[in-house]
């Protein structure tokens, strides 16, 4: 009887594969590479040497969690196609959660006190702009997915009443913006985990919220922007 939860996380740089009993959530093992452009070439090396090492054969995974987005393009097209490839094979559901709101439960989760502050995770959309989100400690989202252009007025109403807790790769540019706000707390090497990302689906997965295989792709949030090479419109 498929008893497995496989997490894959590839909306970053780093490439990491989780696995999950689905009767209580346990986390029997995780593997990942922080090497750039990895995806590719070593997503599917990590997930069979993960359900081997555990002990367990691809014919005990009973559903697939991905990384939703927003991310990396590149990353989260490798992982959709893996996570399908998988889920159609063994006939298993599709679950995808928010890179957002993973951010957020691991952050939260590490996090002493955690209800006294907000969570605001926030990925690197290069110049001035970060996807970014805005979360309770227990996961209501307050402010949904959207793509931002930092300044220093940013998100002031949240931060003129909340403690905000800032983590992800794009946080780094807007603490140079409110450095003096004793609001703006920021919270380093918080990077996308398959752990949190599977923990999350573990509870989606109690509830059923499984995506349409055939149909699912991933949030960009941002269009795909893609060019005609010089010599093709010549």
């Amino acid at each position: 009887m498929p008893t497995l939860l496989l997490s894959l996380e590839t909306s970053s740089p780093i490439c990491a594969v989780a696995l999950h009993h689905l009767a209580d959530g346990r986390l029997l093992g995780q593997a990942e590479l922080r090497l750039d452009k990895s995806h590719s070439t070593h997503l599917t090396v990590l997930i069979e040497q993960l359900v081997a090492n555990t002990g367990h054969a691809l014919a005990d995974l009973g559903a697939v969690a991905l990384s939703d987005g927003p991310g990396s393009y590149t990353g989260l097209r490798i992982g959709a196609a893996a996570a399908k490839g998988l889920c159609f094979a063994l006939d298993i559901p599709l679950l995808a959660v928010g890179t957002l709101p993973a951010l957020a439960h691991q952050a939260a989760a590490h996090t002493p006190r955690p209800n006294t502050y907000l969570y605001c995770p926030m990925l690197d959309a290069r110049r001035q702009e970060v996807y970014t989100a805005l979360y309770a400690a227990d996961g209501c989202e307050l402010l949904p997915p959207t793509n931002l252009v930092l300044d220093a007025g940013s998100l002031a109403e949240h931060l003129a009443h909340h403690a905000v807790l800032f983590c992800g790769s794009g946080a780094a540019k807007f603490e140079a913006l409110v450095q003096n706000n004793p609001n703006a707390v920021f919270l380093a090497n918080v990077q996308p985990s398959a752990v949190s990302l599977g923990e999350l689906a573990w509870a989606a997965y109690q509830r059923q919220e499984f995506c349409d295989v055939a149909y699912y792709e991933p949030f960009y949030l941002k269009e795909v922007y893609t060019t005609t090479p010089r010599s093709v419109i010549n």
